[in-house]
C-alpha cells in the first residue's frame, strides 16, 4: 500500500470515529485494496463501514460532508464508501441493505444514496451482496474485528443469481460500433473471468489474477481467441490497447451461457 493511500485511510477512519462514535463497529478496505491489487492512477478506494444500528439522516449528512473529496482529498480516482448495519453485514442476504453510499473523487461523479430506494435500479443493485462476499473472503480490517467475522458470505444460489445479474448488466453497457478498441472492455472481460472462477473454483481473485488463472486452468472457455482476448485485457490494465467491444461481448456471452446453462453445484 502506498504511503498516500495509507495516510488517506488513516484519516478516513479518524473521521468515521469522530462522526459515528460508539456506533462505529468497524472499517474495512474492500475491492482492489482488500484483494491486494490496488493500481495507483486506475483503482478506486472501496471502503465499508459497519455501524451498530440504523444511521440517523443528520449523522449520515455529516459523514458525507466530511468525507467528500473536496474536504478529504482521495489520492485515487475516487472513493466508493458504503455503510452497513452490523446485522446486515452478518446476514448473508443478497439484498443491498446499505444505509449510505458515497461516491466522490477527482475522476468520479459525486453521488450519495441513503438506502437502496434512492439508488437508480439501472445502476444495479447486485453490487452490494457481491462486495460483502468479497469482504468476507478478503476484506482488510482498518478498525474492528476481522472482516470474515463481520461479513457473512452468500448462499451459493444467491451468489449465482447476483453474478448472473452482474454479467447481464455489463452486457447492456454500450460499446463503440465497429472494430475499434473499447475503453473499459478489459474490465468487463476480466470481471467475467473472475465471476466464472468464483462459481467454479470458489475464490474471489483480482481481475488480472483471475484472467491468468482462467488461462492457466484451461477448461471449456479457453481457446486461442480467449487466450488472445484475456492477454490483451490484462495488458490494457497497465496501459495497453483495450480489446474490441464486440470481441469482449462475445466472451461475456459465453461466460453467461456457461453459468446459466448448468449452474455450478
Amino acid at each position: 500500500m502506498s504511503e498516500p493511500l495509507r495516510r488517506y485511510l488513516t484519516d478516513l477512519v479518524a473521521v468515521a470515529r469522530e462522526v459515528l462514535g460508539e456506533e462505529l463497529c468497524g472499517v474495512y478496505a474492500a475491492g482492489s485494496v482488500g484483494l491486494a491489487a490496488y493500481q495507483p492512477g486506475r483503482s478506486d478506494v472501496d471502503v465499508a463501514l459497519v455501524c451498530a444500528g440504523a444511521l440517523d439522516r443528520a449523522v449520515a449528512r455529516e459523514l458525507v460532508a466530511r468525507l467528500r473529496h473536496e474536504v478529504l482529498p482521495c489520492p485515487a480516482r475516487g472513493l466508493e464508501l458504503v455503510v452497513y448495519r452490523r446485522e446486515v453485514a452478518a446476514s448473508g442476504t443478497p439484498e443491498p441493505g446499505f444505509e449510505v453510499e458515497l461516491n466522490t473523487g477527482a475522476e468520479m461523479d459525486f453521488r450519495v444514496s441513503c438506502g437502496p430506494a434512492e439508488r437508480p435500479a439501472a445502476d444495479g443493485l447486485f453490487w452490494y451482496g457481491l462486495d460483502r462476499s468479497i469482504l468476507h473472503q478478503s476484506g482488510q480490517a482498518l478498525l474492528g474485528p476481522p472482516a470474515a467475522d463481520v461479513f457473512a458470505d452468500l448462499a451459493r444460489d444467491d451468489l449465482h443469481q447476483l453474478i448472473v445479474a452482474a454479467l447481464r448488466w455489463w452486457l447492456d453497457r454500450p460499446v463503440p460500433p465497429g472494430d475499434v478498441p473499447a475503453p473499459g472492455a478489459e474490465d468487463a472481460v476480466l470481471g467475467a473471468c473472475r465471476s466464472w472462477l468464483r462459481l467454479h473454483r470458489g475464490v474471489w481473485l483480482p481481475k488480472m489474477a483471475a484472467g491468468r488463472r482462467l488461462l492457466a486452468g484451461g477448461g471449456p472457455l479457453v481457446d486461442a481467441a480467449t487466450i488472445d482476448l484475456v492477454e490483451q485485457s490484462i495488458a490494457a490494465r497497465t496501459g495497453g490497447t483495450p480489446p474490441i467491444g464486440s470481441r469482449a461481448r462475445a466472451f461475456q456471452r459465453r461466460v453467461l451461457a456457461d453459468l446459466t446453462a448448468t449452474p455450478p453445484a
